[in-house]
C-alpha cells in the first residue's frame, strides 16, 4: 500500500509518499519540501500572517492532489509549534479540512519528539549504544535519548531558528551585544533539559531536520570535504561547526547565500540555527555529531504503521473497566494519551479546589476525568465541528462499564468543551434533569480552562492554585516556560465555568517560578 505524510512545520510544510510492502519495508516515492516560513512573526504577535496562511493552504493542497495521483490510501497529517502558538492556528486548520478534506493533527513537543526519533531509528544503526536525537526546528528544538528498544527521555525545547529571529527582531546582522543576549537565552531555554538528556547517558548525538543537516553539510564543504551525496550518517565535528557559526553570525545574508552547502531561502536565519546547534553540542559535551536525513514525516508513517500494527490492549491496569473503556477509545481513534493526561491532572486539580463552589462529587469527578481524554477523538471523523463528532463516537462506541446515562452526560461534556456553552434549546441537554445540567456547566467549564492552559501541547503549566472569594475565582498557574497563549486561551473559555459559579475568573502567571 501507499501512504502519505504531510508535516505542516514551522519552517517548511514536507510531504513524503512511501510504498509500504507486507513485510513492513518503506520505499520513498517522493519527498517534497515547501519552505512556507508559516513561523515567520509568530512568536512576536501569535498569529500567523495572512501571506503564509494563504500559501500554507495552497501547498497542502497541492500535496493532496500529488497524494491523489500516487493512489494513497492514506495520508498522515500533523502539525507543529507554529500552529500549536498562533491564535488563528485552528482556524488555520479549520481551512485546511475545508479545502482538502485532511484533519491535521497538532501534535505536542514530546510526540514530536518521539516520532522523529522513530524515523531516525530507523535510518541510522545504534548497535548497542544510546544515542542523543536533536532536531532544530523554526519553533522548537526536541532532544530525545535512547537506544534501539526504547526510549528514556524526551523534550521539546522553546528553542527554534524562526522563534529566535522574533527575538532578534529581524535584524539581519547581530551586534555582539544582540548575540550574547540570545546565547543568555538559549542557555536559559537548554540548560536544565540537556543537563537531563546527559544524565539520561548517550554516547553519540545524531542531528536531524534541514537547519541541522544544511549546517552540517557546510561545514563539512568548509573543511575542505568532497560533495556529499547523502547527508545520511555523515560525521561533522563540533570545532567545525563552531568555525562555521562565528564566520556566519559575522555575515550580510548576500553574504551568507554564498557559503557553500548555504541555500537562499536558508539565509535569514541559518547564522541563528548555527548558534543554537553549536550551544546544545556544547551542553551535551558533544565532540561531532552524526547528520541523518530521516526526520518527522518518515516518523508519521511509522507512528501509523505501529499503531495499525498494536491489537487493541489494555493500556492500563486499573481495575475500573471505565478508565480501560476510555483509554481504549482514545487509542483507537489516535488521540494523543500523554498530552490528554496532562489536561486531565489539570482539570482534576480545578475540581478539587473549587469544591467548595459547585459541590459535586466523586461521580461527577470521575466523568471529567474520562472526558479529558476523549474530548478529541471526533478529529478522526473531521476538524470542522470535531466536538459534536466525538459526541457521536462516545455515543456509538458501547464503552464497557457505563450505564446509559453516563454515556450521556459524557457525550454532552465533551459536546461543552469548545464553542458555545450548554444551551436549554439543546436537544440533549434541555432532556436532562436539574442537577445534571448543573454538573455538565461546571464539568465541560473545567474541562475548557484545563484545555486551554495546555493550548500549545507543551505542558508548560506544569501545575495551579486557585484563590476563592465571593465575587472572584484567581488561578494562578506555575511552569518554567511563560504561559501567555496558555492563559489567553482559557480566560477566552471560561465564560462557562463564571457562569456556573457565579464567579468572575482571572487567570495569571505565578511569577517567579519555583517548583
Amino acid at each position: 500500500m501507499n501512504l502519505a505524510a504531510i508535516d505542516i512545520g514551522t519552517n517548511s510544510i514536507h510531504l513524503v509518499i512511501a510504498e509500504v510492502t507486507k513485510s513492513q519495508t518503506i520505499k520513498v516515492l517522493i519527498d517534497e519540501k515547501e519552505m512556507v516560513k508559516l513561523g515567520v512573526g509568530v512568536f512576536s504577535t501569535n498569529r500567523l500572517s495572512k501571506e503564509a496562511y494563504d500559501r500554507g493552504i495552497e501547498v497542502i493542497k497541492r500535496y493532496v492532489q500529488l497524494a491523489d495521483q500516487y493512489g494513497v490510501e492514506e495520508i498522515i497529517t500533523a502539525a507543529t509549534s507554529a500552529t500549536r502558538e498562533a491564535k488563528n492556528g485552528g482556524e488555520f486548520l479549520g481551512k485546511v479540512a475545508e479545502e482538502t478534506g485532511l484533519t491535521p493533527k497538532v501534535i505536542s513537543g514530546k510526540e514530536e519528539a518521539r516520532l522523529i526519533f522513530l524515523a531516525v531509528r530507523r535510518a541510522i544503526a545504534f548497535g548497542e549504544e544510546k544515542v542523543l536525537v536533536l532536531d532544530i526546528g523554526g519553533g522548537s528544538t526536541e532532544a530525545t535519548v535512547g537506544d534501539q528498544e526504547e526510549i528514556f527521555f524526551k523534550k521539546s525545547i522553546k528553542l527554534g531558528v524562526l522563534r529566535l529571529l522574533d527575538m532578534a527582531g529581524g535584524q539581519e546582522v547581530l551586534e555582539e551585544k544582540d548575540i550574547t543576549a540570545l546565547e543568555k537565552h538559549i542557555n536559559l531555554a537548554a540548560e536544565e533539559v540537556m543537563k537531563k538528556a546527559v544524565e539520561a547517558g548517550f554516547s553519540k548525538v545524531i542531528g536531524t531536520s534541514g537547519t541541522i543537516r544544511t549546517l552540517g553539510e557546510a561545514a563539512h564543504l568548509a573543511g575542505n570535504g568532497g560533495s556529499i551525496t547523502t547527508v545520511n550518517a555523515e560525521v561533522v565535528s563540533t570545532k567545525e561547526l563552531e568555525k562555521l557559526s562565528k564566520k556566519l553570525l559575522g555575515m550580510s545574508p548576500e553574504k551568507r547565500e554564498k557559503v557553500p552547502g548555504i541555500s537562499a531561502n536558508r539565509v535569514d536565519a541559518i547564522h541563528l540555527g548555527s548558534l543554537l546547534l553549536v550551544r546544545l553540542l556544547q551542553m551535551a559535551n558533544a565532540k561531532e555529531i552524526i547528520l541523518c536525513d530521516a526526520s518527522l514525516r518518515e516518523g508519521l508513517i511509522l507512528g501509523y504503521l505501529d499503531s495499525m500494527g498494536k491489537k487493541q490492549t489494555v493500556l492500563y491496569p486499573e481495575e475500573d473497566l471505565r478508565f480501560r473503556s476510555v483509554m481504549n477509545l482514545a487509542v483507537k481513534y489516535k488521540s494523543d494519551v500523554e498530552q490528554k493526561k496532562h489536561i486531565s491532572s489539570l482539570a482534576l486539580s480545578l475540581f478539587d479546589q473549587l469544591k467548595p463552589l459547585h459541590g459535586l462529587d466523586d461521580y461527577a469527578r470521575d466523568l471529567l476525568d474520562f472526558s479529558s481524554f476523549v474530548f478529541e477523538v471526533g478529529h478522526f471523523i473531521g476538524y470542522p465541528k470535531y466536538h459534536k463528532h466525538s459526541r457521536y463516537i462516545i455515543e456509538h462506541s458501547r464503552l464497557r462499564g457505563f450505564t446509559n446515562e453516563e454515556i450521556t452526560l459524557l457525550g454532552v461534556i465533551v459536546r461543552y468543551h469548545r464553542k458555545s456553552g450548554p444551551r436549554k434549546r439543546h436537544k440533549r441537554y434541555k432532556k436532562l434533569s436539574k442537577k445534571q445540567r448543573k454538573m455538565i456547566h461546571v464539568v465541560a467549564g473545567i474541562l475548557r480552562i484545563a484545555i486551554g492552559l495546555d493550548k500549545t501541547k507543551n505542558q508548560w503549566v506544569e501545575r495551579l492554585d486557585c484563590e476563592l472569594d465571593d465575587a472572584e475565582v484567581i488561578i494562578k498557574v506555575y511552569g518554567e516556560e511563560n504561559p501567555d497563549l496558555e492563559i489567553w486561551d482559557a480566560m477566552r473559555n471560561c465564560f462557562v465555568l463564571e457562569d456556573a459559579l457565579d464567579r468572575k475568573i482571572t487567570i495569571t502567571a505565578a511569577s517567579p517560578v519555583h517548583l
